[in-house]
């Protein structure tokens, strides 16, 4: 069985989830010209599962329901798959878990969190409109978090979960002064929040006033608001009282040229928002404003991490970077991983100046997989296993669930020196 919350470092969703969600991976707002054209905010809303029982019906009725958003599910399974949708059986898994956040049972009677009504209306929307689960149910498991979504915010991503890993491997990290810029739901900052020490503290930014709302909600939910700080704004501009004074700067920008937009996903393109995904022409335009902003935001010897689209992002960057002195930044490397999955699970000795790739299926052959394991004493060893078959790295982790129909993403990671 697969379970939406997992532990630490595993992702939380299902192999569908895992797969529709890695298209593409962002958490942020973009800036205007579009900022005038926002709408107004959208509050919080309390995911399905902590609303009160306030409804009732009868089992009958229940299985009713069931019985008819399982048909419903099979009959759009083939119209579904055209995009890349999920499969009967997916949205099947998906309803089920709809039916656990929604009921509890009572000896005859069945309580619920909605009315039975609104569920056969929630379900003709995921299943007619593409609506995306998150939003159905208001939350998304990720890492060892539930955290509230809805419509407005991007839906944090599985991969997404490896920012917070590498951080955890940076020296010193625990009592740092640190930024998620365009953190959406607030999930890197809050994943942050949590492994922090005493005096480490993170501040997060979003233009959009929405996911603002909502993170704030998220925080507050885990009791972090001495930990986590959400302020709005485009970027940097909300962070000028902290430049040259942050340890480490994260973000998972936008970075989807606009010519790509049109042909996303369903559940992607037509309910998450598009500030939260257009990278301009080339994908780019967010990602080069970071790094102009990074020298004056990070203090000597900091620390920053990007998540971008792999095709070619990435090299660009550092191209862009090393055009603007080759003395302010050292220890780029690249490391080769799955989206949301740590190959490399060794997050304490982790070093900065890392480019994370993650492969595709047709990158598999002949790779080689490195799993950390640790001694009693915290020593790390590392275990090798070649596959030397595309079908038997298939096999072995399809028994771990990992679906491999992933887009390729990077994920950038910069020192600044003196």
């Amino acid at each position: 069985m697969i379970y939406r919350l997992q532990l630490p470092i595993l992702s939380a969703s299902s192999p569908w989830l895992r797969r529709r969600l890695s298209f593409y991976s962002t958490t942020a707002a973009t800036a205007s010209p579009f900022a005038s054209h926002l709408s107004p905010p959208l509050k919080p809303q309390t995911p399905l599962f902590l609303r009160p029982l306030s409804h009732s019906t009868s089992p009958s009725a229940l299985l009713s329901f069931r019985q008819w958003a399982e048909s419903l599910a099979r009959s759009y399974a083939a119209d579904l798959s055209v995009d890349g949708g999920p499969s009967a059986s997916e949205l099947i898994r998906e309803l089920s878990w709809l039916l656990q956040d929604a009921t509890f049972e009572a000896g005859e009677t069945m309580l619920l969190r909605t009315d039975l009504q609104d569920l056969y209306c929630l379900w003709k929307q995921r299943i007619e409109e593409r609506r995306p689960f998150q939003y159905i149910v208001g939350c998304e498991h990720w890492r060892d978090l539930v955290l509230a979504v809805r419509e407005g915010v991007l839906i944090p991503r599985p991969e997404t979960e490896e920012l917070v890993d590498l951080v955890a491997g940076v020296e010193g990290f625990k009592d740092g002064l640190w930024a998620d810029l365009g953190t959406g739901s607030g999930a890197i900052a809050i994943g942050i929040g949590r492994i922090l020490g005493e005096n480490g503290r993170v501040v997060a930014t979003d233009l959009s006033e929405t996911a603002v709302e909502v993170a704030r909600f998220n925080v507050e939910r885990y009791k972090l608001e001495d930990k986590v700080e959400i302020r709005q704004g485009h970027w940097f501009e909300p962070l000028q009282d902290l430049h040259g004074k942050l340890s480490g700067l994260v973000s998972n920008p936008p970075y989807i040229p606009s010519s790509h937009i049109p042909g996303l996903q369903a559940e992607v393109g037509k309910h998450e928002p598009s500030l939260a995904l257009d990278g301009g022409m080339n994908g780019m335009d967010h990602l080069l404003h970071l790094c102009d902003g990074l020298i004056s935001a990070l203090k000597p010897g900091g620390f920053f991490a990007f998540e971008t689209n792999g095709d070619k992002q990435s090299e660009c960057i550092v191209d862009f970077i090393s055009s603007q002195g080759s003395n302010t930044f050292h220890d780029m490397r690249i490391v080769e991983d799955f989206a949301g999955i740590a190959m490399t699970n060794n997050s304490s000795n982790a070093k900065a100046g890392m480019v994370l790739k993650h492969l595709t299926a047709e990158e598999l052959q002949d790779f080689i997989i490195y799993i950390s394991m640790f001694d009693n004493e915290g020593r790390s060893t590392k275990l090798f296993i070649t596959f030397n078959l595309l079908n038997s790295v298939f096999m072995i982790f399809n028994l771990l669930y990992i679906n491999f129909n992933y887009k390729l993403i990077k994920i950038i990671i910069f020192v600044l020196i003196i």
